[in-house]
């Protein structure tokens, strides 16, 4: 066997990106033996790299903790200094099977079954038989007795010795149940987390930035500023809006279709349910039917609670024959969907069972697509900076191996999208067979504050809906035709763009979409009613004011203002009663001095 073993490819000749990942594909490796010496009687499952990192999946007769994972660092840290070679070795499918079958472990060869027959199968070790003899105490010896060396099944690649890896920049993360290929039939593994880079100082921002993730956390701030809520009792995955969550909502709605008038939509509303066979027609029962909620009977007929806005927007458009005069038609609704997640997917107002989306649906002439698209985008780029996003990502999926639709239609419309995107200007990733099998499409990912990347706004072409709901128009020359049908969303769902608002401002949001714009402090009881004279006119000037009814000290009153991320508050005291007057601090600009009402609603109004 010995024999048959070759080096890794030398990675001192890769790019410090393909370094990078083959640094954390060994360390989960490495990881893994660790595990598996430290813990008797552990079975592996699967370790890939991840975009910050690895993890890796264990069946572990007792439960691995956070308080475990230091002595697995050490036990890495010990692995590393070893300097152990990386070995790979191609091996016969009956052999390996073989040989998985005397280790026990039931893993690996679920996963040597699923490797194509056509494939070459290879695994990876940490050591040889001589380093085995050499440092016994780091071999897993009660796992492989035959080998008394680590290894697993693994395509590669890796780097060639332990020792090229930093001891001191990885880190292992925590610790989450996953149930194995994920299905929850199947057993629940132990997953650790970890991270990997190149230096030290790598690893040093990656853990600050995380902690200022964390800080930034949407579930945290929510609770803290009384936002939102999700009540197990009503079952998970269910938003609960607060006053204050609430009042932004209904900003972002305001604003939303205001926009929407202006560019030329039109409004709608649709039903919640409808009778199950509309979502058979649509294929959504088809594609779609592990996430969608069971059906409802209703006098012996199925209904089902809508997972998608698309068909309705579909029937509204067959209520009554169209001209091709009247194209494009473009409907917009704000569309509560609900849709079936499991519960250990569920996380805040990011992955929900109902959610809203900003849906909406243009039905247009083949040769309106690209201006369409245009329009789209520009209209796209306009809500997300005045929301404060100006870096985007943008990805261009083409057609898929399976797929609807003539290569024509194909072509036409990934044509158009490509002109659109070339017309804007926007530098684009083209992801080859990514699209829809109804359609090729644009994603656009925004970055946020502190550089990370959220998938919001989508835009795509279809040729299935139009075709099973046989879609028509009568053309210039009086025959029936077939509309193209855009779908496009921009925040994707109110919920989760709710959730990127938070934690791109740290719950500091703007002036002008604050739930608390303006906190009146009185400094006594007997400035009580000066400071409701102050509330009533700034709300007749259309300010979202409110008056600290705490009873607190003037001190107190200011920092709970400061912790509630009040952007203004005015102190109220009888120097200012004889006045007629509010003296002004802001969170950001500091103490703004003595102002006459009309002079801090100019300010406000200016902001």
């Amino acid at each position: 066997m010995v024999s048959s073993l070759i080096q890794s490819q030398d990675s001192l000749s890769l790019h410090d990106s393909d370094k990078l990942s083959l640094i954390r594909h060994t360390s989960a490796h490495i990881m893994a033996m660790a595990v598996q010496k430290l813990f008797p009687g552990t079975k592996v499952a699967i370790g890939p790299v991840t975009e910050t990192g690895f993890y890796y999946d264990f069946d572990c007769p007792v439960s691995i903790t956070t308080d475990d994972l230091a002595k697995i660092e050490t036990e890495m840290r010990r692995i590393i200094k070893a300097n152990l070679p990386i070995i790979r070795e191609e091996v016969k499918r009956a052999e390996i099977r073989a040989e998985i079958a005397e280790l026990n472990e039931p893993y690996k060869l679920e996963i040597l079954e699923r490797i194509p027959e056509s494939e070459i199968i290879t695994r990876y070790f940490i050591g040889t038989p001589e380093t085995a003899k050499s440092e016994p105490s780091l071999f897993v010896t009660d796992i492989q007795p035959a080998n008394n060396y680590w290894w697993d099944l693994c395509a590669g690649p890796h780097i060639n010795f332990t020792g090229e890896i930093d001891p001191h920049a990885f880190k292992l993360l925590n610790v989450a149940g996953a149930y194995w290929q994920g299905d929850a039939t199947k057993p629940q593994l132990q997953r650790i987390y970890g991270t990997a880079w190149q230096t030290k100082a790598e690893l040093a921002n990656y853990l600050q930035h995380i902690e200022e993730a964390l800080r930034r956390d949407h579930r945290k701030i929510g609770h803290e500023l009384n936002l939102f809520s999700i009540q197990e009792e009503a079952g998970g995955g269910l938003v609960f809006w607060h006053p204050k969550g609430s009042i932004i909502r209904y900003i972002i709605e305001d604003y939303w279709r205001k926009v929407h008038l202006e560019s030329g939509y039109q409004l709608l509303y649709t039903p919640h349910v409808a009778n199950l066979d509309l979502w058979k027609t649509s294929g959504h029962f088809d594609f779609y039917q592990e996430s969608m909620f069971d059906s409802m009977n209703v006098e012996n007929q199925a209904y089902q609670i809508k997972p998608m806005n698309c068909p309705f927007h579909v029937l509204t458009y067959k209520h009554q024959l169209h001209s091709y005069r009247e194209l494009p038609l473009r409907w917009a609704e704000l569309g509560t969907v609900y849709r079936y997640e499991r519960s250990g997917s569920l996380h805040g107002l990011m992955r929900v069972r109902g959610f809203t989306q900003d849906d909406a649906h243009i039905f247009c002439l083949p040769d309106q697509i690209s201006e369409e698209i245009l329009g789209v985008l520009n209209l796209t780029e306009q809500i997300l900076s005045d929301f404060g996003f100006k870096e985007y990502e943008v990805n261009l999926s083409t057609r898929p191996e399976k797929s609807v639709g003539s290569d024509h239609v194909w072509e036409l419309a990934t044509t158009a999208l490509e002109q659109a995107l070339n017309t804007k200007g926007w530098n684009y990733i083209v992801d080859e067979g990514g699209g829809a099998f109804y359609g090729p499409k644009i994603d656009i990912k925004i970055k946020d504050a502190i550089g990370r990347l959220w998938q919001c706004s989508t835009i795509q072409v279809d040729f299935n809906l139009p075709e099973r709901f046989n879609m028509e128009y009568i053309a210039s020359d009086g025959s029936r035709q077939q509309p193209i049908m855009i779908h496009r969303a921009i925040f994707g769902s109110l919920e989760r763009f709710f959730g990127i608002l938070i934690e791109n401002y740290a719950g500091d949001f703007p002036l002008w979409l604050a739930p608390v714009q303006l906190r009146l402090l009185p400094v006594s009881d007997d400035c009580r009613e000066y400071a409701k004279s102050v509330e009533k006119d700034l709300k007749k000037s259309g300010f979202r004011v409110e008056i600290d009814s705490s009873g607190e000290r003037l001190g107190k009153q200011i920092r709970m203002a400061e912790l509630e991320k009040i952007p203004v508050f005015a102190i109220l005291g009888k120097k200012e009663i004889e006045s007629t007057t509010v003296s002004v601090r802001s969170r950001k600009a500091g103490d703004l001095g003595i102002l006459n009402l009309a002079e801090l609603v100019n300010y406000l109004q200016t902001v």
